[in-house]
């Protein structure tokens, strides 16, 4: 079946219409990370880059490190612009985009996300890597696409749900595993954590500046809760989506966030940068051994 030009939108050169990267461009590994500045962070340590270029907050360099090819892409914030970038990515691996008809065979990416987050366990060190062997969606993205409950953990949501109190006028969060590959490469270098992804930054995470929360209590409630083994690490805005769209595509995707801040210890580190080189190139070294 044609895929009619209002529904996946192509550049006149050939890219895809917001990541503008062309279908030859793309590596099989894949680096995903809020920031487009981050992209000038890969550029030096690439061995030699083939392409790069940036739309909006869509930055992209595609280049190899130690003898892989690699594509790192900045997505921005929120999980709304995981929607787009998850779509566009699948599309320029599983879509001819002259004929606009499905590839007969299907292509897998691996797409690692790279982030930052706010940790709320106490024994959760600031400046942790906690990689989210389970995203949580209190975005309500994946409500909106059929098939949502299939890559669901229903029993999680509804003790969640439960125990916390959620709110009736909120989206129905949504439990998601990481891809199994991907956490059996990185466990052994990070903490097993089960994360939020919220659909901002100040109230839906709890924060308090001149406007009050629906839930008063949702940080103490989320910290409490606790589900065969599981418990609520963190808090970040992208994972989920990431997560719930690359199980639907058929896609290995995993987040793996740096705490630069402690909700519990009302804690922060602004000078996360190093930090968060030292991620960027632990994810390479893995991904490339």
């Amino acid at each position: 079946m044609r895929i009619p030009e209002s529904e996946l939108i192509i550049n006149a050169d050939g890219s895809a219409f917001h990541i503008h990267i062309k279908p030859e461009e793309l590596a099989d590994t894949v680096i995903v990370f809020g920031d487009p500045g981050r992209v000038k962070m890969f550029e030096p340590l690439f061995d030699s880059i083939e392409a790069k270029g940036q739309s909006r907050e869509f930055a992209f360099a595609t280049g190899l490190y130690h003898g892989k090819r690699v594509t790192a892409l900045s997505h921005g914030i929120g999980c709304d612009n995981i929607d787009i970038v998850m779509t566009e990515l699948d599309a320029l691996a599983n879509v001819d985009f002259k004929t606009r008809e499905v590839k007969p065979e299907h292509r897998t990416l691996t797409i690692v996300r790279i982030g930052t987050c706010g940790a709320i366990q106490p024994d959760i060190p600031l400046g942790s890597f906690i990689l989210s062997h389970i995203s949580v969606g209190c975005d309500g993205l994946m409500n909106w696409y059929e098939g949502r409950d299939e890559i669901a953990l229903l029993d999680f949501e509804e003790a969640f749900k439960k125990a916390v109190k959620w709110n009736k006028h909120l989206p129905d969060p949504y439990f998601v595993r990481g891809s199994e590959k991907l956490i059996k490469l990185f466990e052994d270098c990070t903490v097993k954590g089960m994360t939020v992804s919220a659909s901002g930054f100040y109230g839906p995470q709890g924060r308090v500046v001149r406007q009050g929360l629906a839930m008063p209590n949702m940080l103490e409630d989320f910290e409490k809760f606790e589900y065969k083994g599981y418990r609520i690490t963190n808090f970040e805005m992208e994972g989920s989506a990431l997560a719930g769209m690359a199980r639907k595509l058929g896609h290995e995707a995993i987040t793996v966030c740096a705490a630069i801040a402690h909700r519990y210890l009302k804690d922060a580190n602004t000078d996360y940068k190093p930090r968060v080189n030292e991620l960027v190139k632990l994810v390479l070294d893995k991904l490339t051994a």
